[in-house]
């Protein structure tokens, strides 16, 4: 992902330097063996799509497993567990399907940059290609004590994102692109409250056309 600028680029590395193969809540198992016989690259899509559906709870170690091709000696040799292998699947979320909440950053205007976002996120959701609803919003929402150390990440990320949002808007009001009058972080907040809400709709049957309408009427409301 341009990463939510700094703050993400930051988060990204915090992962791989936290976990260890001795804290997956589904066990561990030795990481040496013989080399990979799978593209690693692939697995991973293929994790993403499980946890995208089913949530970090609601997949289990045989999902996984099933849906990878793999076997569990080879997950835990290639990811260490599945805690770390969900924290992977993320960071392919964020950089590819939902790339474009780092790119709206990028728009010339304030209110381009939500626009662009808002749009985005529609368009994420309602592909067919993919799951319904947003792994970053529903991943770990309501989880169990073991799955909690998930449930803070996803929250940092959310959280990430309206910092982020948050300085966009503040440079555009220093630019008289939004009235001094406007709260930078209230208006980032709001930005990605519709987004996920969004998500919430999209998962629970919303159409298409039904987003774009949420979408039009939020807009309405921009600082001019």
């Amino acid at each position: 992902m341009v990463k939510w600028i700094n703050v993400l680029v930051s988060m990204k590395s915090k992962p791989r330097q936290q976990l260890s193969r001795g804290n997956g809540s589904d066990g561990d198992a030795p990481s040496r063996g013989r080399p990979r016989a799978f593209d690693v690259d692939k697995a991973l899509d293929r994790a993403l799509n499980v946890f995208w559906r089913k949530g970090y709870e609601g997949t289990s170690l045989d999902d996984l497993t099933a849906a990878m091709k793999i076997n569990r000696p080879s997950l835990y040799a290639a990811f260490g567990n599945k805690e770390n292998l969900f924290r992977r699947a993320l960071e392919r979320y964020s950089s590819g399907p939902a790339a474009h909440t780092c790119a709206a950053l990028q728009a010339p205007t304030a209110r381009a940059v939500a626009k662009r976002m808002l749009l985005g996120t529609v368009t994420l959701l309602t592909n067919p290609r993919h799951p319904r609803g947003c792994l970053i919003v529903q991943g770990a929402l309501a989880c169990g004590e073991g799955s909690e150390s998930v449930q803070r990440e996803l929250a940092r990320h959310r959280e990430a994102a309206v910092t982020a949002l948050r300085k966009r808007f503040e440079r555009a009001r220093r630019d008289s692109d939004l009235p001094r009058s406007a709260d930078a972080a209230t208006l980032a907040r709001y930005v990605l409250t519709v987004v996920h809400g969004l998500a919430v709709q999209a998962a629970s049957g919303a159409t298409r056309a039904e987003l774009l309408r949420v979408v039009k009427i939020a807009l309405r409301a921009w600082p001019t």
